[in-house]
């Protein structure tokens, strides 16, 4: 990960008499962690008592979009996957949405990294595939892969020739 990932946390009863009142917090540690630093930030509230919070900006998360109200748990989740995968992670939550389809799709449905579709199709043909030499010129390796994408896989672009394949679930 090239980048810090970490939310903003702000104090709702500060934010509605309008004083901006928060703090960053890393979010690449235990859900309690997080709180205790939530906790501390309320104490510190111009707002005496203030109890509650909400996250208003966030940083390294790779396209995966947080809301307000996304719960600790699930940001330690999000930061856990990142960790595990990087960028890929975050491409993952975002094209699929939630966490769980994200697990399920590298764990079970992932074909590899490839320069591109294109050569994910026609590495994948020659291993398969008993293609006479003669033939060999005349396959349209491009087109094969558009309708790959169209009704068999996904294809994530991470980086400049770096393709990551899974299988459509």
């Amino acid at each position: 990960m090239t980048s810090e990932i970490r939310i903003y946390v702000a104090c709702l009863a500060a934010y509605n008499n309008g004083i901006l009142h928060g703090a960053w917090i890393d979010a690449d540690q235990e859900p309690n962690e997080i709180r205790t630093q939530i906790s501390s930030m309320l104490k510190a509230s111009p707002i005496p008592q203030a109890e509650e919070y909400a996250i208003h900006d966030y940083e390294g998360f790779e396209g995966i979009q947080l809301c307000e109200y996304t719960g600790i748990e699930e940001v330690a989740a999000f930061v856990e996957f990142l960790t595990e995968h990087g960028a890929l992670g975050g491409k993952l939550i975002e094209h699929f949405g939630d966490l769980k389809t994200a697990r399920e799709a590298i764990d079970e449905n992932y074909a590899g990294t490839f320069r591109s579709v294109t050569d994910f199709v026609q590495e994948l043909t020659e291993e398969t595939t008993e293609i006479p030499k003669a033939l060999r010129h005349y396959i349209d390796w491009d087109a094969m892969a558009r309708d790959f994408e169209i009704n068999d896989i996904i294809a994530l672009e991470t980086d400049i020739e770096e393709v990551h394949i899974f299988w459509q679930i």
